[in-house]
């Protein structure tokens, strides 16, 4: 059995410097394998840059790129969710602007998907960090396995990281779990993973190469609403706003 049928969801925010060399990346991933179907969407989070544009440029000469707006600056958990719904692959890889996971680990999250029969597979930097070719700054590596922590004891999943923005969800799991998720922040990617342990969805956590990208769209502000968002979804359940 082999990866045939794929989408591949890019939130982007202001990435008119960094989004032409992943395009061409992928694009160039892609064209080593034969596809049944194959979609790149970019989905431009309200950009006030050339970001929408040079999608464009990449759509006019490669069909599989596509360009989805979103209705103004909605949020990374907008965008992710916005691509997932409009997206039409059997399997749907949601992947960073700056290929800080490179989009060859995509072979690991599939192969590994394949063989423990999973609906879910995302990518870890916590399960062999000697992986982690550049570090984040320290600051932040450490709030990052603080937030891990308070994660786990919170949500009671099992994971060490969920917030590598490198996921594959097959289309049965994204049609139950992300019409249902209410986050448009950074604490979408626990919501999802939440979403899948809840609907009884298998996920496995995979180690990938993984290197920062100077650059981050990730602010103080909103690694500490991070925080609180695990309380919103503790919340949302016990209102019955997942049934």
């Amino acid at each position: 059995m082999t990866l045939r049928s794929l989408s591949i969801i890019i939130p982007a925010y202001n990435e008119e410097t960094r989004l032409p060399a992943t395009l061409d990346r992928i694009l160039e991933y892609l064209r080593e394998r034969e596809w049944a179907f194959i979609e790149v969407l970019v989905v431009d989070d309200g950009s006030k840059d050339r970001t929408a544009e040079i999608v464009r440029q990449y759509s006019s000469r490669a069909a599989a790129v596509q360009l989805i707006s979103n209705p103004g600056n909605r949020g990374k958990g907008y965008a992710v969710r916005n691509g997932m719904l409009q997206a039409k692959g059997v399997w749907r890889l949601i992947t960073d602007s700056d290929l800080s996971a490179p989009i060859e680990e995509l072979d690991k999250l599939w192969a590994a998907a394949e063989k423990e029969k999973a609906l879910v597979s995302f990518g870890s930097r916590a399960l062999d960090r000697s992986l982690v070719s550049v570090h984040q700054p320290l600051a932040r590596e450490l709030s990052g396995r603080i937030f891990n922590l308070v994660m786990r004891l919170v949500m009671r999943l099992p994971f060490r990281d969920t917030q590598c923005g490198f996921k594959l969800y097959h289309a049965e799991a994204a049609a139950k779990i992300f019409p249902r998720q209410g986050l448009d922040g950074f604490g979408f990617d626990v919501e999802d993973l939440f979403l899948a342990r809840k609907l009884g969805l298998k996920a496995v956590e995979v180690p990938v190469r993984w290197a920062n990208v100077e650059g981050t769209r990730v602010s103080l502000t909103s690694g500490v609403k991070a925080f609180w968002d695990l309380v919103a979804i503790r919340w949302r359940q016990l209102v019955g706003r997942y049934r």
